[in-house]
């Protein structure tokens, strides 16, 4: 029996960030720089098979710094974590790797420069997320507010109305992220914003794709972690711009092919922390059902590279001091 057919719209970008390739390299290089086991304070990016592929290999994941033991090496995920993190890891002289996103970075670096200008921070993010944690762990108690919506702009208290910034978490939905900042502007007019918008190049692409391919396909499959900030936004980016059906699916298995129905269409695109390996199993379980059509959809072509910290880049071997 023939199988029907079916046109695959293949999202690229999609996958893997610089951010994310450039945590998880970090992992294994001082795997090989200082050998099993490694410490990783918690999920060096937020996908399950890439943190099982990690532990495999001798990365042992923990939630917090007193779980590592002090004389094996421990890296910070990508993330990125508050001031006391690594102030801590110091003071119990432990050899420690951070691989926060060097966009993540950024954000800390404009914080801290808005402080240091006498501004309290408004920070636009996700309540409990690694990313936001970390973010405002890098000023006082106080210092940086958290709003997630609309309406909790209009609810935040503020200590002066004309010493304030805002910076956000660079995995949030692009255009709620717009309305969020229009309203701050509206209520805080003297409100500093950043030199360049702080949601990452990665974020902004993928949901771009998104956008394109959704009016021209009955369901999207965003490939990704449930606790996958960027992966969840993508999901409701396709429903938003036009797609009734936009599920996340960790792996192929988890396709609910009787919701799926007798599709003709489909869209599929990757979380930036979901490796390539697992766009390539789901679209070979599509096969095993359809007469397969891949359509590309490329929005944008990304070349963006970030080292690996110095320490890596030396002579692997050297023992832990």
């Amino acid at each position: 029996m023939p199988k029907p057919p079916l046109t695959l719209h293949l999202a690229a970008p999609r996958g893997f960030c610089a951010g994310v390739d450039r945590a998880i390299k970090i992992v294994e290089m001082a795997l090989e720089k200082w050998g099993a086991p490694v410490y990783v304070r918690h999920e060096i990016v937020h996908n399950k098979y890439v943190v099982d592929g990690l532990r495999a290999k001798g990365a042992v994941f923990v939630e917090e710094l007193d779980e590592a033991p002090t004389d094996r090496p421990v890296i910070f995920s990508a993330h990125g974590v508050p001031k006391s993190v690594p102030a801590e890891a110091s003071r119990r002289e432990m050899v420690f790797v951070d691989a926060t996103c060097p966009l993540v970075s950024k954000v800390h670096i404009e914080a801290q420069r808005h402080a240091d200008n006498g501004l309290q921070m408004i920070m636009i993010g996700h309540a409990g997320h690694p990313e936001t944690i970390g973010t405002m762990g890098q000023l006082p108690d106080g210092e940086v507010l958290l709003v997630e919506t609309v309406d909790d702009v209009a609810t935040v208290q503020v200590r002066d109305p004309s010493k304030l910034a805002y910076v956000t978490q660079t995995t949030l939905s692009v255009d709620d992220t717009a309305g969020i900042v229009a309203a701050l502007h509206d209520r805080f007019p003297q409100i500093v914003g950043p030199h360049k918008e702080d949601i990452c190049y990665a974020t902004t692409n993928r949901q771009a794709s998104v956008k394109a391919m959704a009016p021209e396909v009955e369901a999207i499959l965003v490939v990704g972690a449930p606790n996958s900030s960027n992966s969840r936004r993508l999901v409701e980016v396709g429903a938003r711009a036009g797609c009734s059906y936009s599920q996340l699916v960790q792996r192929a298995g988890d396709i609910d092919w009787r919701a799926l129905g007798p599709v003709k269409s489909v869209g599929i695109t990757a979380g930036a922390s979901a490796p390539e390996t697992l766009v390539e199993e789901v679209i070979d379980a599509f096969r095993d059902r359809f007469d397969v059509t891949v359509k590309v959809v490329e929005t944008a072509v990304e070349n963006v590279e970030f080292k690996v910290p110095r320490v890596l880049r030396q002579g692997a071997g050297e023992p832990v001091t």
